[in-house]
């Protein structure tokens, strides 16, 4: 092979042809004689300074001269030079024996690929080069590998002669026709299996796997994975539609698992996905990524984007994780460990950890330990671990940080803001993390974001059949189609509810008819969820249990439009579609903010017009975050067997139960914080009745039995009790972790209920206690609820102690009437457009408005009745807090107002940001 590329360089005995053209696939069996040549540090630049180290070898001496006895010797000695003489680049144009012409090489190694390789080694490839050539100088760890190009496939096909044969076989296929898909893809990959590889291909594979074993161990473990060259295109996703093969060994499994890697070009999946897009099946290619494996299987592994996935919002990554391979996290096996990492922070060194969840994490892909059939298992993860999360703390930060580092790399490689899906994987034996697979997000990125949809469901009282982790934030409905096989995806039929366990790409044929996807298994990365995103379905993974509770053929509807929960409920509810255009909202002075208390809303919501949260209740974290009462957390033993049962069991994954609250509690607050940053969050400490507290798990104990609980102990009067101090000193550490361990110093503090100005002083003084003042140089800023007609009364005394007041309507209108809203007798009586209400909310406005002080509203008022809102804007509130479904009419009304009233949008403002 040297003969027909090298100019002909004299040497002191010809070696045999014979022996010549063995060169280059003995390299590997002579590895370990390298060291007897001694250390050679000459820099060749080609195939003909190759040959020329040959030369150079023969010349070192009689320890060299010893092991050259024979043309087979002489033949291992020349791969053996430039091995032991060339530097890994060299080394890697040496051993291909390949035209200059990089289009005609079979094999390229990843420091020889960027991203502008995608038409020669596809997506995959093309950026595991790029991450390994530009990104490991910064600290980021790519396991190195090589590629077998496009250029080899379509080489394969036209050797073996099968391309007229495939073309023939998908030549009018039915994508729509599942019977005929499954046929003819079937066909194809049968053709494609049964054809030879042709020899330079064998050749060109088994030498770069033997440079990988000199790098790394003889019989190197590696992940076999396809690598299209239309895949990982920013506005299409093939991730997943061909195969993978992991913990492959030795050369004749990798050239059987590239074999395979080439039909899976042709999956059923594959075909109906290049058909449905317009791509020509031969215009696509098929190139190979041949890594090393990164030893998962005794640590953990899992997929990060760089983006929240759900709402598209960019100041986040997302990390996914379990405990082995990252198989399961990918296809859904597994309900996996979620972190939520604030972008901002980290790159100030904050505590940037947002939020993190544990998953149940079921199963743990390892490897088989035999050395033939499948090279991996599943076992059943041990409790140990699965209460434990797969990552700590720094190891999620490091991701996150190489997360960003990643995306910045290629938004400016690409010239535009570029969102990266990441995966990732932890080896056991060093410890050590890896980046394995990155490429560009393909959902969020190609969303108009000028835009804003929403969808409601009508009321109804529909029977919740399972509930998930909710992905989409749409409503579907149709005939629940519950397979468990994916042989048995030809029932299904087009428009129905897809109910399985989990979903891989063979079931993308299907998923494109569906009206919704629900899995009994799977976090929102998985792949049921990913293909949702792209489909634009509402689908709901992790249920646990639908496919044991819906009936086949029975109507249901699939409702992801509340959050993080998504349900499925029983008969086809009707529901709603609401459109709005962002970009004709007009600006205003008045300040319009939001009423949002469910963090899983806060970054679909931080997309609409406003000036930030006026109103976030803790307690509702509380409830649905924490679940547990603060003092039963505190005192375990005041609680039933049951329920200390559970609350270890709620707690097992942290240091105490304390932590777990502070950790859980300060998540909810720091994501709504961090969602609107650095526009200002008001958190109103919790406002739980002591009816309401005792349904905590846990709470019974801790609460007493009160006639009206409306007008008890609720609010201020709890936090300097002895019955509850503690419980307060819990929500106030939450609060200093917000905003100086992670500095989300947007976030501004409230006192609901506050019957008198010596009970605020009290307040104060608590909260200083636990590390909260208005004087420790952080800029915290203490508002009073304003519901109480002694708020009003005496408000100038209040105001000496708070900074501010918000106004909230709901109970200042039911004491000043003396009405009890909740009570459908005098319902009709409630209004807080009453003279006597309005005069009390003008009072103190004007109050508010002399004294230089804060002044807002947060109750339901402006949100039901646009002449309220009118109102607010003629006597001067600063901001109204506003329902996320009446932001946008409400801007326009008071957008209307201030226009009569002269007051232009951007004209100098009193208000004093919290």
């Amino acid at each position: 092979r040297l003969r027909y590329i090298c100019r002909p360089v004299a040497l002191p005995r010809a070696p045999p042809a014979d022996a010549l053209a063995r060169v280059g696939v003995s390299c590997g069996a002579v590895n370990r004689n390298q060291r007897r040549l001694g250390a050679c540090d000459v820099r060749l630049r080609s195939l003909r300074d190759a040959v020329g180290a040959f030369h150079l070898s023969l010349c070192l001496g009689a320890a060299a001269a010893t092991m050259l006895s024979s043309a087979g010797a002489m033949a291992r000695r020349t791969a053996l030079a430039a091995r032991a003489v060339v530097p890994r680049a060299g080394r890697a144009r040496a051993l291909r024996c390949m035209s200059s012409d990089r289009r005609d090489a079979l094999v390229l190694w990843f420091n020889e690929l960027g991203i502008q390789d995608v038409p020669l080694v596809g997506g995959k490839n093309a950026s595991l080069g790029e991450m390994y050539r530009n990104l490991t100088p910064y600290g980021v760890n790519i396991p190195n590998g090589f590629a077998v190009t496009a250029h080899a496939y379509h080489h394969f096909l036209k050797s073996a002669g099968i391309t007229d044969e495939v073309h023939r076989i998908l030549t009018g296929v039915d994508i729509g026709n599942l019977d005929d898909l499954q046929t003819r893809g079937a066909l194809v990959r049968g053709t494609i299996l049964d054809a030879n590889l042709p020899a330079d291909l064998v050749e060109s594979i088994e030498e770069a796997y033997e440079r990988l074993e000199s790098e790394y161990t003889a019989h190197v473990d590696t992940a076999v994975r396809s690598s299209a060259t239309a895949e990982d295109l920013p506005d299409a996703s093939f991730a997943g539609q061909q195969e993978t093969y992991l913990n492959i060994r030795g050369k004749h499994h990798v050239l059987d698992a590239c074999r395979r890697c080439f039909a899976s070009l042709f999956t059923n999946r594959a075909i109906s996905y290049r058909e449905q897009r317009g791509y020509d099946h031969f215009s696509v290619g098929l190139s190979i990524a041949v890594q090393k494996m990164v030893r998962s299987d005794l640590a953990s592994s899992g997929v990060m984007f760089s983006l929240d996935t759900e709402s598209g919002f960019r100041d986040v990554v997302t990390i996914n994780g379990a405990w082995g391979l990252g198989e399961n996290v990918v296809q859904g096996a597994v309900n996996p460990d979620e972190w939520v990492v604030f972008k901002p922070m980290l790159k100030e060194l904050k505590r940037a950890i947002l939020a993190k969840r544990l998953g149940s994490k079921q199963l743990t892909m390892v490897y088989s330990g035999q050395s033939e059939g499948d090279p991996v298992r599943n076992r059943r993860t041990t409790k140990a671990k699965a209460t434990k999360f797969c990552l700590d703390e720094h190891e999620v930060e490091r991701l996150a940080k190489w997360a960003i580092l990643i995306e910045e790399h290629y938004s400016k490689v690409r010239g535009a803001d570029t969102p990266m899906d990441m995966e990732w994987a932890k080896d056991g034996q060093s410890g050590e993390l890896f980046i394995v697979q990155a490429r560009p997000e393909t959902v969020h990125s190609q969303t108009n974001v000028s835009s804003l949809q929403t969808y409601k469901l009508a009321p109804n009282s529909a029977r919740v059949i399972a509930t998930g982790a909710s992905v989409g934030g749409r409503i579907g409905t149709g005939k629940a189609s519950v397979i468990h096989d994916v042989k048995d995806i030809k029932d299904f039929t087009p428009g129905d509810v897809l109910v399985t366990e989990m979903t891989d790409p063979d079931w993308e044929p299907i998923l494109k008819l569906a009206s919704g996807v629900v899995t009994d298994r799977g976090g929102r990365t998985c792949h049921a969820a990913i293909i949702s995103r792209e489909l634009s379905l509402p689908c709901i993974v992790g249920t646990g249990n639908a496919t044991s509770e819906v009936e086949d053929g029975a109507p249901v509807t699939v409702d992801c439009s509340g959050g993080e929960e998504g349900r499925l409920l029983e008969g086809e509810v009707s529901f709603q579609i609401e459109e709005r255009d962002l970009g004709t909202i007009p600006e205003t002075k008045t300040k319009l903010m939001l009423n949002l208390a469910n963090p899983s809303l806060a970054f679909q919501c931080s997309f609409l017009p406003t000036d930030g949260i006026g109103l976030a209740r803790m307690e509702f974290i509380a409830a649905n975050h924490v679940k547990a009462h603060p003092m039963a957390l505190l005192h375990p033993d005041k609680c039933s067997k049951a329920d200390q049962k559970a609350l270890r069991n709620l707690t097992r994954a942290y240091d105490s139960p304390e932590d777990y609250f502070i950790s859980t509690l300060s998540g909810g607050i720091a994501t709504l914080a961090a969602a609107f940053y650095p526009k200002p969050v008001i958190l109103r400490f919790s406002d739980f009745k002591t009816n309401e507290y005792a349904t905590l798990l846990g709470g019974e104990p801790f609460e007493p039995k009160e006639s009206n609980p409306m007008i008890g102990w609720r609010g201020a009067s709890r936090y300097y009790s002895d019955g509850y101090r503690e419980g307060f000193a819990l929500e106030c550490a939450a609060v200093k972790r917000v905003r100086e361990a992670m500095g989300l110093t947007n976030l501004t503090v409230m006192i609901p209920f506050c019957r008198t100005p010596t009970e605020a002083k009290k307040v104060v003084e608590e909260m200083r206690k636990n590390g909260l003042s208005q004087d420790d140089g952080t800029g915290l800023k203490i508002y009073g609820m304003c519901e109480i007609p002694s708020n009003v009364v005496d408000a100038d005394a209040f105001l000496d102690v708070f900074d501010g007041f918000s106004i909230g309507s709901n109970d200042l209108t039911q004491l000043t009437l003396g009405v009890d809203r909740d009570s459908e007798l005098v319902a009709h009586i409630y209004d807080e457009r009453e003279s006597a209400v309005l005069t009390l909310i003008k009072q103190v406005v004007e109050r508010c408005r002399a004294r230089g002080k804060y002044v807002g509203i947060c109750g339901q008022a402006p949100s039901d009745h646009p002449d309220f809102a009118e109102m607010l804007v003629e006597v001067g509130c600063e901001s109204m807090s506003l329902n996320p479904d009446s932001v946008v009419p409400t801007k326009f009304r008071v957008a209307e107002v201030e226009a009569k009233l002269g007051m232009a949008a951007g004209a100098k403002e009193t208000i004093i940001e919290p």
